[in-house]
């Protein structure tokens, strides 16, 4: 049996679909694979010279006084025994029972007794110390008398001098004190008070790189520089014996300079160190054998408790010979990622198999980018040894990450269809004029509020040129209480004629609604079509005459042009906003087009008189009535016609005050829509999937705003904790804050190439309007909250004339909240810098995300002072 056409040209689609797919699923797990290749360092074979050893397990803290039993410290000393001879201890009042366990393991003990500020404790130390080494002189082969206290500056030298000497008189056992190598070359009097000498090498809190460049030594910088450190000292003191008594990589935490903790660079460090060592018969202690959780408080930030060779489950986290693998799991997170991403990509490739290949590739990568971020995030805490704050944080930004992602996927869908599609799918022009007894009779409604006469005068005569036969005009004033600003309309209504007529309403309910509901009242009864027009509106003369016949379709309920503006090309704000309003008429509503999904809008637009009375006339109950209509008509069945020609002209507020007050009302009715509507948008029903689509998402880019002020919130709190109380808050994990910058960097990169593909501005025009655009945050965010809280606010008819002068101070009076965040931001990067510097990534990519959060705050205040010095400048 031969295929049918239809058969033919579906199994070529679905082959075309599943093949992508799985280009872009190896891809992925390409990727995986190159962020985990192995590395080959020097394999490792014999003893290691000894180990730090910290007993306290998993959720163990001395400071919290929980400490191991002896069961526990027993099979720690066993698990150590198998790879050295030798452990070092910190001191002898922690974990007295060590030394003990240890004789039973035949370990030698380099013991340690803690010194601070406490002077009584340090007695106490010293004192336990001696009996200990006395009790088990076997064992306790060496000893020290503090650990960095010179550097920590908690005693002076001649007080832990005085120590040392009061030790070494004591004990016949060898008696030092640890260092850092600088400590022992500013200080080379103490070498007299000790029998050895023991540093801390540690290059990588010097921030040297792991590896570089050259032969030998040269490449890898780090053991270059531990080796120069010891060579310097055994200069220096020629006649003293040198231990190393702290030497090692992190394998997780913050990044220092060049220095980049990892599991691998951990392997590398110490394999290579092992060999080196052994070569040049140098003793030395790993720091350190297990990982300490705990130290994460301990001044050190997340890279304290990552130092051991083992993880705190005691198991090892590399091997000792073969290649090591950053991240051993990663096969089966690849392939989790490619599988959550597999059916999602054949079915956007074969379900827009219109979009050129390159679209479809793109889109599948972002799909699959997304699940593959999705699967990072949910394993990487499993990497960390997260506190009960950083569960907390992790539990409130999960979801906020998952809405970034989705967000990215919406503005990402929008981007692909935009650029990369064959040919529009709905795409409607200019008609032919029907003669004039073809022509559908048009009742065109201008509602008005306090609107200056003059203005409204040029709109009615652009109406009264109007080059088509069959239609009137309704002039509908309501609430205006001054005469002298209604008074001059309606007598100039009266000059043009019976087609034009006036009413004056005072008081009347409903906004401009409840006006646009009376003149439908008023409408002639052969009106079959209704037009709305704005008050500042100069229209073409052919608007009527090369769109009405779109109504001749009983489908047709709606036909709308976009909305443009006039005489703002000499004015900077007015121009600059006039520019960021025609990015949505140019491309999101030809996005929404695609699926019937318009969002109707109350200006240059024109109803089906019969579908707008019999839908129930325009609702009273939100402030953005006309978006509302829209989608009732949808849900009614009908379709709604958006025809990108531009047949009329407005005026842009005329103030930044003016500005924010209609994002805001457009924001809050928004929200009005989706309470009162939301049966249609989550259930099946008269709605297609894409009307629902595109009405449940296309306010995600306002959701974001939302997100951006609560995350600001969040941040100025969180950072001013980090600053004040850095004890109890840590610098957020890299897994909160990549997924946020690169949201950041993709909207940027999505508005700016979507505005250079459809808008016909230069690169100024374009800048300026993303300016005003992100201006508006603030103002969106707020419409949101408040709409999704409250059921009604205020109607704002937005200025189109200038109300604001005078001095400079009061440009800034419509964003004094903006200012407020922008300062807040900039104390937080300045406290920031100070405390933390550049000393850890995290605390880089921090303050890079307070500055970007500031983008729009500063972005409003600049948009504001535009505003005011443009002035009455026009066209």
């Amino acid at each position: 049996m031969s295929a049918s056409p239809s058969n033919l040209h579906r199994r070529p689609s679905l082959l075309v679909a599943i093949l992508l797919a799985l280009v872009v699923a190896a891809l992925n797990i390409g990727l995986w694979w190159a962020g985990n290749r192995p590395h080959g360092p020097e394999d490792w074979h014999g003893p290691i010279s000894g180990f730090a050893f910290e007993p306290y397990q998993r959720y163990q803290d001395p400071l919290h006084d929980k400490f191991p039993s002896d069961e526990q410290i027993e099979s720690d000393l066993k698990l150590v025994r198998q790879y050295s001879p030798n452990i070092r201890i910190y001191s002898m009042l922690q974990a007295p029972q060590v030394p003990r366990l240890a004789e039973r393991e035949g370990l030698k003990v380099l013991a340690g007794a803690w010194i601070d500020t406490r002077l009584d404790n340090n007695d106490a130390e010293i004192n336990a110390l001696i009996a200990q080494a006395r009790r088990y002189p076997g064992t306790i082969n060496r000893v020290l008398v503090g650990n960095e206290v010179l550097f920590r500056n908690n005693v002076p030298p001649e007080q832990l001098m005085a120590y040392l000497d009061r030790v070494r008189a004591a004990l016949h056992q060898p008696v030092s004190t640890a260092e850092p190598d600088y400590i022992w070359e500013k200080y080379p009097e103490l070498a007299q008070h000790v029998d050895f000498i023991t540093v801390q090498l540690f290059s990588y809190w010097n921030g040297i790189s792991l590896t570089g460049n050259g032969n030998g030594l040269d490449r890898f910088p780090a053991l270059a520089a531990t080796l120069g450190s010891y060579e310097t000292l055994r200069k220096m003191f020629p006649d003293k014996h040198i231990v190393i008594g702290e030497i090692g990589w992190p394998s997780n935490g913050d990044r220092v300079k060049y220095a980049y903790p990892s599991v691998s660079n951990e392997a590398i460090f110490l394999r290579q160190w092992f060999n080196v060592a052994k070569r040049d018969h140098i003793e030395y202690y790993v720091m350190e054998a297990f990982d300490q959780p705990w130290k994460e408080g301990l001044g050190e930030g997340r890279t304290g408790a990552y130092w051991g060779m083992f993880s705190a489950d005691r198991q090892p986290k590399f091997p000792f010979t073969g290649p090591v693998t950053e991240d051993t799991a990663w096969p089966w997170k690849a392939l989790v990622a490619s599988l959550l991403a597999l059916w999602p990509m054949v079915w956007f490739a074969r379900r827009y198999a219109r979009f050129k290949l390159m679209g479809r590739f793109f889109f599948c990568a972002l799909i699959q980018l997304a699940c593959g971020l999705v699967v990072w995030s949910a394993t990487l805490p499993l990497q960390f040894y997260l506190s009960w704050v950083d569960w907390t944080m992790l539990v409130l930004l999960f979801p906020a990450q998952i809405a970034i992602l989705a967000i990215l996927l919406i503005n990402g869908f929008e981007f692909t269809e935009v650029l990369w599609r064959r040919g529009w799918v709905r795409h409607a022009g200019m008609l032919r004029p029907d003669t004039p007894e073809k022509q559908p009779f048009v009742s065109i409604h201008l509602a008005c509020y306090n609107e200056p006469p003059d203005m409204v005068i040029v709109t009615l005569d652009s109406l009264a040129e109007l080059d088509y036969e069959n239609y009137e005009v309704l002039v509908i004033d309501n609430n205006t209480k001054d005469p002298a600003v209604w008074g001059p309309v309606k007598e100039y209504c009266e000059k043009l004629g019976k087609r034009f007529r006036f009413f004056h309403l005072e008081p009347w309910p409903g906004f401009k609604a409840g006006a646009l509901n009376f003149g439908l009242k008023e409408t002639s009864p052969e009106a079959d079509v209704v037009a709305v027009i704005d008050a500042d509106y100069v229209v073409r003369h052919d608007w009527l005459a090369t769109l009405t016949g779109y109504f001749h379709d009983p489908k047709v309920a709606v036909v709308q042009c976009p909305q443009a503006h006039r005489d703002f090309e000499h004015n900077r704000f007015r121009r600059m906003t006039a520019w960021e309003f025609d990015g949505f008429f140019r491309i999101g509503m030809h996005h929404r087009n695609e699926r019937n999904a318009i969002i109707q809008h109350g200006t240059m637009t024109m109803v089906r008189r019969t579908a707008l009375e019999g839908t129930g006339g325009w609702s009273e109950w939100t402030i953005c009535e006309d978006a509302e209509l829209g989608l009732r008509l949808m849900h009614a069945g009908y379709e709604l016609v958006y025809v990108d020609e531009l047949m009329g002209k407005g005026l842009t507020p005329a103030d930044f005050k003016a500005y924010k007050s209609q994002r805001y009302r457009w924001a809050f009715g928004a929200m009005q829509i989706l309470k009162g509507r939301w049966n249609w948008m989550v259930r099946k029903g008269p709605l297609s999937s894409g009307q629902r689509f595109h009405f449940l998402t296309g306010w995600f880019s306002w959701f974001a705003d939302a997100l951006h002020l609560i995350f600001t919130l969040m941040a100025l709190f969180w950072t001013a904790g980090m600053v004040a109380l850095p004890q109890y808050f840590s610098l957020p994990m890299q897994l909160f804050l990549i997924p946020v910058i690169g949201f950041f960097f993709a909207k940027a990169i999505f508005g700016v190439v979507l505005y250079r593909a459809r808008v016909p501005c230069g690169w100024y025009d374009t800048l300026m309007a993303s300016l005003a655009s992100m201006s508006l945050s603030h103002a969106i965010a707020r419409g949101i909250l408040h709409g999704l809280t409250r059921e009604k606010t205020s109607f704002v008819v937005t200025a189109k004339s200038r109300r604001m002068g005078g001095s400079s101070f009061a440009a800034f009076a419509p964003v004094r909240e903006e200012m407020l965040m922008a300062v807040a931001l900039a104390l937080c990067v300045i406290g920031m810098a100070h405390g933390y510097g550049t000393r850890y990534i995290e605390g880089t990519l921090w303050m890079f995300i307070l500055t970007a959060q500031s983008i729009p705050y500063v972005s409003a205040v600049v948009g504001a002072w535009i505003a005011h010095k443009a002035g009455d400048k026009a066209g």
